[in-house]
C-alpha cells in the first residue's frame, strides 16, 4: 500500500532579535551627581552605541552604615550626621534621574550581593557594569567582589580636577612627590583642568520590566535611618540642627550647586576668601563646599570653572586662586593614597617610622569629649561632636595636639574623624592625619596651641561660643585659663578642675624668632599676627608670601 501524498506545510522561521543588554551604572557614594560625572557620561555613551538598557543603582552597604558597622578601632564607620547627609544626597540624585526619565534602584545591601540578585533575575541578558574608580583598600576589595558578578566592566577615573592619565608622572604614580609643593609646581605648569561635563542630554529611559518585581520594588524603596541600623535617638540627633553650628548642611547636588551660587555670586564672598578662610565662627568665612565635594554632589572642576568665570566677570586676585589651590590639595591626597596604598593607615605611615605611639583610652576620650583644658582644642572637639563639622584650622590644631602633645596613636584620631565628619573623605582625612603625626617623612609641624588660639581667635569669640564655662573669662585668660589665680576663678565664675578642666598636659610654648610664623601651618608661607579688617575675627593673615600659581583651564 502506497502512503498517500501529504502536502508540505511551509513555515516561516522568524529569527528573534536578542534581548538588549543591560548596563548597570553603580553610584558609589563619592559621585552622587549628574553634572561632570565622567562615569555616568561613559554609561550613557555605551548605551547609545549598543542600544543597551541603563539601570542606575546605589547600595547602602551595611559594612558602612548603622551601629553594627564598626572600624578596627571600634568606632561607627559612619555616624548619624553623615548618614543623614548621604540619605539626602541619594534622594536628590533619584529625583534628578527621574526628571531625566530614568530611575535609581536603591538597596540596603552589599553591592556584590545585590548585583548578583539583579543579574540572576534578568536571566540570559548580557550585563555590564560601569562605575567610578576608587583607590583605597576597602573600596577596592568591594570593587573586586562586584567585578566577579559581571562579564564586562568599565572603570572610569573621576572626582579630581586633574586627570590621572594626564599627570606628568608614571601611571602608577611611583614618582609622585611625597610633599605637596613640588607636585603643585609641576602640575600647575604642565597640566590643564578640563571644562566640567554637562549633565548628559539623553539619559536612557528606565526600562519597563513588568514581570520583575525586584526592579519595581527597589525603584521605590528608600530606607530610613532606622532601616540603616541607627537608633531612634541617633536619628533624632542627626535631624537636630545645633544653632551654634556654621551651616545646616543638606545633602545633594541641588543644595551643592545652590551653595556655590550663593557663596560666589550672590554674596560675592570669593573675592575675600584668602583673608577669611581661617575663621571658625559663622557660615561664610570659608566656602563650606567640603561635604558636597566629599560625597560627589559637587564636582571640583565645576568649582574651578566658576572661579575662572568670576575672575573674568568680577575680579582676579589671590582669593580667587586660593579656592582652586585648596582643591589641588584635595587632588594631591587622592593621588598620594593611590601611590602609597594601605601605608597611609599604618602607625608608621609612609615613612615606615618605628615610633612607638601610646594609646590610653581615657586620654583619647578626654580629647573626644573636649575636656582637655586647652580651650581651642576643646571648642573644636565639641563643635565636631555636635555638628559633624570643624574648620580646617581647627582640624590641624586638634590633630597636632593628640599626636604630638599627648603622643597618642594618631590613627585613633583619624578614625574618630572618619566616624563623625559630615565631609569625611578617606584620602584627605587619613593623609592629613598621617602628615600631622609626622608620618609622611616631610616637615613635622608641632602646633603651639596657645599661639594658634591668639592668632586665629584673638578675642576669644570662638572658644566662648562653644565653651559656656568660659563665657565670663576675660580675653587675657580665655586661651590660658590655667593662669588664673583662685581669686580670678571665683570672680569669673570658672573654677579649674570643677567648672572647666585643668590642662591634660603641660602647655607647649615655642620660642620663635622675631617675626616668624607660628608653627603648624603645613602649607608653607609666613607672616606675623595682624588685625586684618577683612578677617573680622582677629585672625592672622598667613601665607602672604606664597605666590599665586598659574592655573590652566580649557
Amino acid at each position: 500500500m502506497t502512503p498517500s501524498a501529504t502536502p508540505l506545510t511551509h513555515r516561516m522561521v522568524i529569527q528573534q532579535k536578542p534581548a538588549p543588554g543591560i548596563l548597570f551604572h553603580w553610584f558609589r557614594g563619592t559621585d552622587l551627581r549628574l553634572h561632570d560625572n565622567p562615569a555616568l557620561e561613559k554609561s550613557v555613551s555605551i548605551c547609545a552605541k549598543t542600544q543597551s538598557l541603563l539601570i542606575p543603582v546605589f547600595c547602602f552597604d551595611p559594612r558602612y552604615y548603622g551601629n553594627d558597622a564598626r572600624s578596627d578601632f571600634g568606632s561607627m564607620k559612619c555616624g548619624p550626621k553623615r548618614a543623614k547627609f548621604v540619605l539626602e544626597s541619594v534622594k536628590d540624585l533619584r529625583k534628578s534621574l527621574q526628571r531625566q526619565g530614568s530611575e535609581l534602584l536603591v538597596a540596603s545591601a552589599r553591592p556584590e550581593e545585590f548585583f548578583a540578585l539583579l543579574k540572576s533575575s534578568l536571566k540570559d541578558r548580557s550585563t555590564k557594569i560601569v562605575y567610578q574608580e576608587e583607590v583605597c583598600t576597602e573600596e577596592r576589595a568591594i570593587e573586586f567582589s562586584v567585578n566577579k558578578v559581571f562579564e564586562t566592566k568599565e572603570i572610569v577615573w573621576g572626582s579630581t580636577m586633574y586627570e590621572l592619565d594626564e599627570l606628568p608622572y608614571d601611571r602608577s604614580l611611583s614618582d609622585l612627590p611625597d610633599t605637596f609643593t613640588p607636585f603643585r609646581n609641576k602640575v600647575e605648569k604642565k597640566c590643564t583642568i578640563h571644562s566640567p561635563l554637562a549633565v548628559p542630554k539623553q539619559i536612557p529611559e528606565f526600562p519597563s520590566f513588568d514581570d520583575l518585581e525586584l526592579l519595581k520594588e527597589h525603584a521605590v524603596y528608600f530606607p530610613s535611618m532606622e532601616d540603616l541600623g541607627y537608633t531612634e535617638e541617633q536619628g533624632d540627633f542627626a535631624n537636630r540642627v545645633d544653632p551654634r553650628g556654621v551651616l545646616s548642611f543638606i545633602g545633594g547636588e541641588t543644595a551643592a550647586l545652590a551653595r556655590v551660587k550663593e557663596y560666589i555670586w550672590e554674596k560675592d564672598l570669593l573675592r575675600t576668601y584668602f583673608d577669611t578662610r581661617n575663621g571658625m565662627v559663622g557660615g561664610d568665612y570659608s566656602t563650606k563646599f567640603a561635604p558636597w565635594l566629599a560625597h560627589g554632589c559637587l564636582s571640583p572642576r565645576y568649582v574651578a570653572k566658576e572661579c575662572k568665570k568670576y575672575e573674568e566677570k568680577r575680579v582676579a586676585n589671590k582669593s580667587t586662586y586660593w579656592v582652586v589651590f585648596e582643591l589641588l590639595w584635595r587632588d594631591y591626597f587622592k593621588f598620594f593614597a593611590l601611590k602609597h596604598g594601605s601605608a597611609v593607615f599604618f602607625p608608621g605611615g609612609i615613612a615606615k617610622s618605628g615610633k612607638e605611639w601610646k594609646h590610653c583610652p581615657k586620654t583619647v576620650k578626654t580629647w573626644i569629649d573636649g575636656k582637655t583644658g586647652f580651650p581651642l582644642v576643646d571648642a573644636n572637639m565639641r563643635e565636631l561632636a555636635a555638628t559633624g563639622f570643624m574648620s580646617n584650622r581647627g582640624r590641624q590644631n586638634v590633630a597636632s595636639f593628640l599626636a604630638l602633645e599627648l603622643n597618642q596613636d594618631w590613627r585613633y584620631g583619624a578614625d574618630y574623624f572618619e566616624s563623625v565628619l559630615v565631609d569625611y573623605d578617606v584620602h584627605s582625612n587619613w593623609g592629613n592625619w598621617c602628615a600631622a603625626a609626622g608620618m609622611t617623612g616631610g616637615r613635622l609641624n608641632r602646633f603651639n596651641i596657645v599661639k594658634q588660639s591668639k592668632d586665629y581667635d584673638q578675642h576669644g569669640e570662638y572658644v566662648r561660643h562653644w565653651l559656656p564655662e568660659l563665657k565670663d573669662v576675660p580675653t587675657q585668660y580665655v586661651h590660658e585659663p590655667w593662669k588664673m589665680t583662685q581669686f580670678h576663678q571665683a570672680e569669673y565664675g570658672c573654677r579649674l578642675g570643677v567648672d572647666y578642666p585643668n590642662p591634660i598636659a603641660k602647655p607647649f610654648y615655642s620660642q620663635p624668632k622675631e617675626g616668624s610664623r607660628s608653627k603648624g601651618d603645613n602649607r608653607g608661607g609666613k607672616g606675623g599676627r595682624r588685625n586684618n579688617p577683612d578677617s573680622g575675627r582677629g585672625q592672622r593673615k598667613d601665607m602672604k608670601s606664597l605666590k599665586t600659581g598659574q592655573i590652566h583651564m580649557d
